[in-house]
């Protein structure tokens, strides 16, 4: 989704997206307890019903808020560059595994950066959202919300770092190297940006590849908790600058006082 600078009402629009994205859940979970098929799309990532049926509703849906929003999806045709963000199903292959651990994820951006976020976990219910400059919160199954935020790390906790299920990277060996006391957590799709921003893990290194559709909804949750997302100089992802989907390696962090530059230098050393 593209919009204009982000106003009073973006909180109202952030309840109706959520409204949205939970219809979107029904039927995905209706599709998770059935015999559904999993297919390849050109590129040999896994598509399926739910993937498609999320993408349907949600953009439907997006059209009676504003008709005519430009919406880009990874299971749509590719807008121009200037228009985006939707990730109907993201972690299809945690879906087919039946893992549990897939999100529906839509960020609508502005100027390059994500001004709201709702990232939805439908084996849960839960619901995350943010506004940018008006927080974040958790809403559970039963519609009770709890605000979220990120937290500080001190020299006696343990370190805790997510990383891919499916993907294992040198470089993240190397950061946990550096680290030492470490508890490391497994997890897929954009959870891992939900457990940076509720405070559970302290930092979430990616180096694979990635898309757009994959990081803003999170980066503006774990913005709105207190941490950051950002390329690793430290440089907060920005959107719809050029006309690649792809995203660089970067790393979503809990305590933005701590000294990641230096261990991301370290690690590289």
């Amino acid at each position: 989704m593209n919009a204009r600078a982000p106003d009073s009402g973006l909180w109202a629009l952030a309840d109706a997206v959520t409204a949205i994205v939970r219809r979107a859940c029904v039927r995905v979970m209706d599709i998770y307890a059935s015999d559904f098929q999993v297919r390849r799309k050109r590129d040999e990532t896994p598509v399926t019903n739910a993937d498609l049926a999320a993408q349907e509703i949600i953009s439907a849906g997006l059209a009676t808020l504003e008709p005519g929003l430009p919406v880009i999806s990874e299971e749509a045709a590719i807008a121009p560059f200037e228009q985006r963000l939707v990730d109907p199903l993201d972690g299809t292959r945690g879906f087919a595994a039946r893992t549990g651990e897939f999100t529906i994820n839509v960020a609508l951006i502005s100027d390059g950066r994500p001004i709201l976020g709702v990232i939805a976990v439908p084996i849960t219910g839960g619901c995350y959202a943010a506004v940018r400059g008006a927080g974040a919160h958790l809403e559970h199954a039963d519609g009770v919300r709890e605000p979220i935020a990120t937290r500080r790390l001190a020299p006696s906790r343990q370190v805790v770092v997510l990383r891919s299920r499916t993907r294992r990277h040198a470089r993240v060996d190397a950061l946990l190297a550096k680290l030492g006391r470490v508890r490391v957590i497994v997890a897929s799709s954009s959870l891992k940006s939900c457990l940076v921003a509720r405070g559970v893990a302290d930092l979430y290194p990616a180096f694979g590849p990635t898309s757009e559709w994959d990081t803003a909804a999170g980066q503006c949750l774990v913005e709105e908790a207190g941490g950051g997302l950002t390329d690793l100089g430290l440089e907060p992802l920005r959107y719809n600058a050029s006309a690649s989907l792809e995203n660089p390696a970067f790393i979503a962090f809990g305590d933005r006082h701590a000294e990641w530059r230096q261990l991301l230098e370290e690690a590289r050393s």
